[in-house]
């Protein structure tokens, strides 16, 4: 079976295929073509995945093109991110970045020979009026007093557009198609409209821009695209593409397909809604680790690895649904189970003493980095007098099911050895700071020498050499599985989605790389921050639990 075979199949892959098998492609061309309006999210992630993955496997090309057609809401900040992102992920474009800016000159002799065949007229309606002609989903529209315009005064009004003739939302260039078709896309669209805006490819050359449905279709054919991969609601919109193709002269004919778009759980796609949560400063920015962007992601310590596991697990298919957010999380648990260094950190720290240790010792134990990687080495790790254990390790009084310490029995320090909790100290508020104990010097990594049985294992730093640390547990950012479908998306906040504690980390962490992963001991899975931590402070981010708390 060859690989292309042995790879999960769905319905553009079976297209893709046919149309090899049948002679009617030799190779195929593949786009992916974001708008640098913001940063990329989980579903510009599947699209990524999708476009390059095809190209890589039928051994293809695929482009990187931006769809920069709006000047006011672009930014070179977002091309640069995008650029980034698509690499991080594991994917390379064909030749150099690509732009729709790049083919203004030929779009617009495109819109010239449209209004030339008649098909194309310049209208002074307003936008209002405009929208109140193009009718409903039950009315037919009617027609712009504007539109039986002759070519020559059609070609004149195109000029004194492009040349800043006329104020901008004055004018406009149509499709002259039909007012009364069913599908409100077709009844007479906008190709142009007039911007006073600086573009961050073209600087001051133009002062007209080609709207998307006009602009998409025809950079597609200019760069010989076999299979323009789009999601669904783009459906009706292939209309459009048809036809603008079928009425200009140009040689390639690229179709258009749609799939579903991604919706996830807990989380929201919506451009808008992400650049409000950073303007209301609700996040910390576009790369907030609660952000559903590959940078938040990033940021957060999920890897490429898992968001093309996930992205392939999900499927492509023509039918709309909502993943669970805990399949993400699974495939993030996955890939860093396997491929994460372990350490230990006390994150709700309360101080041991263990009594009949010398206070004068620092114990170097050796400790693997990972239980089931020899490969990834080992590390030392100082086991002293005064240790921190985590607060919820120890209770005074607990039953049977409790396997953690309590007071008068034992438990396992990890990797280490057997202490029992003999008394405790507090303060004035009866709040526990100091738990006594002592070990049993028999028991390095072994059970006790009298068959005495010990069921937990808890984690622990030394006191002595351990590393102050800001641990940012994050959570997911809203509480309902459907945030966007709610009145206010807001008022859907989850109030405990960043809780922010002080603790310690063993001293290996010191050389903690950002955003590389390690599976802190029965805490979860963690990465050093990209912008909060520093030469002298260290802070850590949860990237996800030990296992789905929510599905408990």
């Amino acid at each position: 079976m060859s690989e292309v075979e042995a790879r999960p199949t769905n319905f553009i892959r079976q297209i893709i295929e046919s149309d090899l098998a049948e002679g009617k492609y030799k190779t195929i061309q593949t786009r992916f073509p974001p708008e640098p309006n913001g940063y990329l999210h989980i579903g510009h992630a599947k699209s990524i995945c999708l476009n390059f993955g095809i190209a890589q496997d039928y051994r293809g090309k695929c482009n990187l093109r931006f769809d920069d057609t709006n000047p006011v809401k672009e930014d070179v900040e977002y091309v640069e991110s995008i650029k980034y992102d698509v690499q991080w992920l594991g994917f390379h474009w064909d030749g150099n970045v690509r732009y729709s800016s790049d083919y203004f000159d030929q779009l617009y002799h495109y819109a010239i020979e449209l209004i030339e065949k008649g098909l194309a007229y310049v209208d002074e309606l307003s936008v209002e009026e405009i929208r109140e002609y193009r009718g409903t989903l039950t009315q037919a529209g009617k027609n712009s007093p504007y539109r039986d315009r002759s070519v020559d005064e059609n070609l004149s009004l195109f000029n004194k557009m492009k040349n800043g003739e006329f104020e901008e939302g004055k004018a406009c260039l149509r499709a002259k198609i039909d007012m009364a078709s069913p599908f409100i896309v077709m009844r007479d669209p906008v190709l142009y409209r007039i911007k006073y805006a600086s573009h961050h490819q073209t600087g001051d050359k133009w002062c007209i821009y080609p709207m998307y449905d006009f602009t998409h279709c025809i950079s597609d054919a200019i760069e010989n695209i076999t299979h323009s991969l789009c999601t669904l609601e783009f459906q009706d919109n292939r209309r459009l593409y048809d036809w603008v193709l079928d009425n200009i002269t140009i040689s390639c004919r690229p179709h258009q397909y749609e799939f579903s778009r991604l919706n996830l759980e807990y989380a929201i796609t919506s451009k808008r809604k992400l650049n409000l949560l950073v303007t209301e400063k609700i996040v910390d920015g576009w790369d907030d680790p609660r952000m559903p962007t590959v940078s938040g992601m990033r940021r957060r310590g999920y890897t490429p690895a898992a968001i093309r596991d996930f992205c392939q697990r999900i499927g492509v298919t023509k039918q709309e649904n909502t993943v669970e957010m805990s399949t993400l999380e699974y495939c993030v648990r996955e890939d860093l189970n396997q491929n994460a260094p372990r350490a230990m950190v006390v994150i709700d720290p309360v101080r041991v003493i263990i009594e009949n240790f010398s206070a004068n010792l620092d114990e170097v134990l050796t400790m693997p980095n990972h239980p089931n990687r020899p490969e990834l080495g080992q590390r030392q790790v100082a086991f002293t007098r005064e240790l921190f254990i985590d607060r919820a390790d120890f209770r005074e009084e607990a039953n049977k099911n409790y396997k953690r310490l309590v007071l008068g029995k034992e438990v396992r320090l990890r990797n280490a050895y057997v202490i029992r909790a003999d008394r405790v100290e507090k303060d004035e508020k009866g709040e526990i700071t100091t738990i006594y104990c002592s070990y049993d010097p028999a028991t390095l990594n072994k059970n006790p020498e009298d068959g005495r049985k010990v069921k937990g294992v808890i984690h622990w730093v030394s006191a002595k050499f351990a590393l102050p640390a800001e641990i940012r547990l994050y959570d997911r950012l809203f509480n309902t599985p459907n945030p966007g479908s709610a009145d206010d998306f807001l008022a859907t906040i989850n109030p405990q989605s960043l809780v922010i504690k002080q603790g310690f980390v063993e001293p290996s962490l010191r050389e903690s790389k950002p955003e590389s992963a390690y599976q802190f001991e029965r805490e979860g899975y963690f990465c050093l921050d990209s912008k909060y931590a520093t030469e002298d402070k260290l802070v850590f981010n949860r990237t996800v639990g030990l296992r789905d708390s929510y599905a408990e």
